[in-house]
């Protein structure tokens, strides 16, 4: 059986759907290939939805334990109900996943399931056996995503040595979770079963928690995890880990050459992800990959191969959901012939623990290393009218701005809905507006976004109103 389209579409993650929605909305016939059983990839299906999910349902439950009493509302016999709170998750999923398969239907887009491997640069086959389809194009889009990066010392059982993909699944509150990698996944899954009673021993090679991130941003993080039952163990190497029975046994060096161990009933391995470009047929169409594993791509998502292009966690830069979807959008308008836009200096990086983490632009470090003179605006939100009426004080906005013409370069936030109030930095930098602009802007009393209008006032001739 064959198939033709003008683009198909590799991978039903947030890169590959949109990059398929937009390329219909511009007159393409289009195709999607999945090899999953649903559509929406590991952000919808393992990663971003369910997660967060389970984030919010953590946080609700640590709320009713240890902060509605001083609000005034006191709760008798609060107890967790694990199974529901998996359940809600999964309907969750189910949910969104269906939402794709809408949208397919609704834009006319060909559903071919199973894998697809290169024939030549203009024919794949999906499936294998009997089942194999053949399907040409003149354009092929690959967007399939990345998956957990093993660590070779700790084998990975999916039992005991558990990946993010089965940590959102668990049937029990782990009593002691070792979690092996201090980044976005660790922290978030680590608080999802903190705040439910689990001890948490996070594991982390670098100095701090989110090393990729301001460094501020991590400190900060790390404090407000003073209420849970959390140890931290920074430069430090795992070198090995071993289950027995309900036990696993992890092994691990600091960087004074001290060797540590660490028992616990579960480890979530969380060092990173890599690119899925693996048995997709490259080698035998002649395209070859970089050293990270990654598929090199020009301004235009376009391979060394004309016909072939790709988007999301397979070429450079961040594996960030958010970040596929607009190269999605951005590919598909350049293959119809028209322009897209994307600006990689304001792709904003959100962590979902609470109080939330968000940054967007250059940290403190790069300005440093790259010699650009710049000034810091910082504003607390324990001195934020809204964040005390909240019970919310943790947490603070800073802003970096370029010492010469005040244009904003940074702005790194932790505290009450940082993920949403990041884009207005977002807005700023795409703009290119400075941090006078930001100050003088009226924003409404009493929110939590005031607290960048004080920050930005800071970086300005350092003048913050309330602090």
């Amino acid at each position: 059986m064959s198939y033709q389209f003008d683009v198909v579409v590799i991978g039903a993650g947030p890169g590959g759907y949109v990059c398929a929605i937009r390329l219909a909305q511009l007159g393409k016939k289009v195709a999607i290939i999945e090899k999953q059983r649903s559509l929406g990839g590991t952000c919808l299906n393992w990663g971003c939805i369910p997660s967060k999910a389970l984030l919010d349902s953590s946080e609700h439950y640590h709320q009713a334990l240890h902060k509605f009493k001083v609000h005034g509302i006191d709760v008798n016999s609060i107890k967790l109900n694990l199974k529901q709170m998996m359940k809600r998750k999964d309907d969750v999923v189910k949910n969104t996943t269906q939402g794709i398969d809408f949208l397919m239907k609704k834009h006319n887009i060909e559903v071919i399931k199973g894998h697809a491997s290169f024939k030549d640069p203009n024919t794949i086959e999906v499936g294998s056996g009997k089942s194999k389809k053949s399907v040409t194009a003149d354009k092929f889009v690959i967007a399939t995503g990345s998956s957990v990066t093993p660590l070779s010392t700790v084998p990975i059982d999916r039992k005991r040595i558990i990946t993010s993909d089965e940590a959102i699944s668990l049937s029990e509150v782990p009593k002691h979770l070792i979690v092996i990698g201090g980044g976005v996944i660790g922290v978030e899954l680590g608080s999802v079963y903190g705040r439910l009673g689990s001890k948490v021993t996070i594991i982390e090679y670098m100095d701090r928690l989110l090393p990729t991130m301001d460094k501020d941003l991590g400190k900060a993080l790390q404090r407000s995890f003073k209420g849970l039952d959390f140890n931290f163990e920074f430069n430090t190497k795992v070198t090995g880990a071993t289950v027995k029975g309900n036990q696993v046994t992890v092994k691990a060096a600091s960087s004074d050459g001290k060797t540590k161990e660490f028992k616990g009933d579960y480890v979530l391995v969380s060092i990173g992800r890599s690119p899925n470009t693996e048995k997709l047929g490259l080698d035998t169409i002649g395209l070859d990959l970089n050293d990270r594993q990654q598929i090199p791509v020009n301004d235009q998502f376009q391979t060394t191969i004309p016909s072939i292009y790709a988007i999301g966690d397979v070429i450079r830069g961040p594996m960030l959901a958010h970040k596929a979807s607009e190269e999605g959008v951005v590919c598909a308008e350049l293959i119809a012939d028209q322009k897209g836009h994307l600006n990689y200096n304001t792709i904003p990086g959100v962590v979902y623990t609470w109080p939330e983490v968000a940054s967007v632009g250059k940290s403190e470090d790069e300005l440093k290393q790259a010699n650009i003179a710049y000034k810091v605006g910082k504003f607390p939100f324990k001195a934020s009218g809204r964040a005390r009426a909240s019970e919310e004080r943790d947490g603070f906005i800073k802003v970096l701005s370029d010492n010469h013409t005040d244009e904003i370069l940074g702005v790194h936030m932790i505290g009450p809905r940082a993920a949403d109030m990041i884009a207005e930095a977002v807005l700023a930098m795409e703009y290119r507006a400075s941090a006078e602009d930001i100050g003088m802007i009226v924003h409404p009393h009493p929110t939590f976004t005031e607290a960048l209008k004080e920050a930005s006032l800071a970086a300005t001739d350092n003048r913050p109103i309330h602090c």
